[in-house]
């Protein structure tokens, strides 16, 4: 398993990535799930992938060498696009489905045989010259949807222990370093609930239209800001916890009763007949 989130605001991207993976509980390894395209001053592309550890790296090494062709009117086949020339992030993205549906044509029909599913999945964003920044999610299929403004994130992998506080936080008006650490916290919240996603962490903070990388991250258990986090993320939680008001059943005693009066709650309860005996 694997849990990666890539973020899209009005001031930049966040990438995050663990790198745990695992065929079982006694069969567990560290691979890199993100990798950076980078031509500074043309175009900045991070990639996050889970799924099949084998199909993910496939598809990122075709995806170096992957040709797109588009037909003229006139019949003719036009020049190739790649990921380094593509004038957009959607031709981009369309470069990186076609280099999903190359591995599926190639070994879909193997992993079959051998009773495995087609399973990988993709989160792909940066920013080519000339257009703004661009956040997709990428299916085994192939197709892909585009992030906006009321979705400003896209997860894959282990999701679902991370959300919440994403949901809670995130606005694309947030700051990039509050994203970053939002990332982070989604992630810990993860680690803490399953232990098929696991350190070390990849981390990628984008400035809008600035067309490079200069922070990328690679954060172990050693690395004094995770620490710190880890441990202030639980003990805030806790403190929080501690500071609302534990039920009062009793409606006369607080001005947030738990129990209301409502008939609709009450339980149901048998109806004794005189020939029944009561013991």
């Amino acid at each position: 398993m694997t849990y990666c989130v890539g973020i899209k605001l009005n001031a930049g991207l966040v990438f995050l990535s663990d790198s745990r993976t695992n065929a079982g509980v006694d069969h567990i390894s560290t691979f890199r799930k993100m990798i950076v395209y980078e031509q500074p001053g043309d175009r900045v592309m991070v990639l996050l992938s889970s799924g099949n550890l084998s199909i993910s790296q496939s598809v990122r090494e075709i995806l170096q060498i992957e040709e797109l062709r588009e037909t003229r009117e006139d019949g003719s086949q036009g020049d190739p696009i790649t990921i380094w020339n593509a004038k957009s992030m959607f031709d981009a993205a369309r470069v990186l489905g076609s280099a999903v549906r190359h591995v599926y044509d190639r070994d879909a029909e193997a992993l079959k045989h051998a009773g495995l599913d087609f399973n990988v999945s993709f989160i792909f964003g940066g920013q080519v010259k000339g257009e703004g920044m661009r956040l997709f999610l990428v299916y085994a299929a192939g197709n892909f949807i585009e992030a906006t403004t009321e979705t400003p994130y896209f997860q894959v992998g282990e999701s679902k222990y991370g959300k919440p506080v994403l949901d809670r936080v995130l606005t694309p008006e947030t700051p990039l370093d509050e994203a970053a650490k939002c990332a982070l916290v989604s992630m810990d919240s993860t680690m803490k609930s399953n232990l098929s996603v696991g350190l070390p962490l990849d981390l990628v903070v984008y400035e809008a239209n600035k067309l490079e990388t200069d922070r990328v991250i690679c954060i172990d258990a050693d690395n004094p800001y995770y620490r710190m986090m880890h441990n202030s993320w639980g003990q805030k939680l806790r403190e929080v916890f501690d500071s609302i008001e534990d039920p009062v059943w009793d409606d006369s005693a607080t001005e947030h009763p738990l129990k209301m009066p409502a008939t609709r709650h009450s339980p149901l309860r048998k109806i004794s007949t005189p020939d029944e005996k009561l013991i």
